[in-house]
């Protein structure tokens, strides 16, 4: 079974030209966990999904990939 598609957190970071070392700063997190969220090896909690977005400045729900 492949790795499951769950957030666009790198899709998003993309597109506002910011990188995932610029992220886990803003985060204080290890560099290691933001790649692990955007390669989908591991996911962000819900909690965190909502301070990326803040950080962001996004919906948090631009952040999750729709299974509609």
């Amino acid at each position: 079974m492949g790795t499951e598609k769950i957030n666009r957190l790198k899709i998003v970071l993309v597109e506002q030209g910011k990188t995932g070392k610029w992220l886990a700063g803003q985060l204080g997190k290890n560099e290691a966990t933001v790649s692990r969220w955007c390669s989908y090896t591991s996911q962000p909690s819900l909690e965190m999904l909502m301070k990326i977005a803040e950080l962001l400045n996004v919906d948090s729900r631009d952040l999750i990939i729709s299974r509609k």
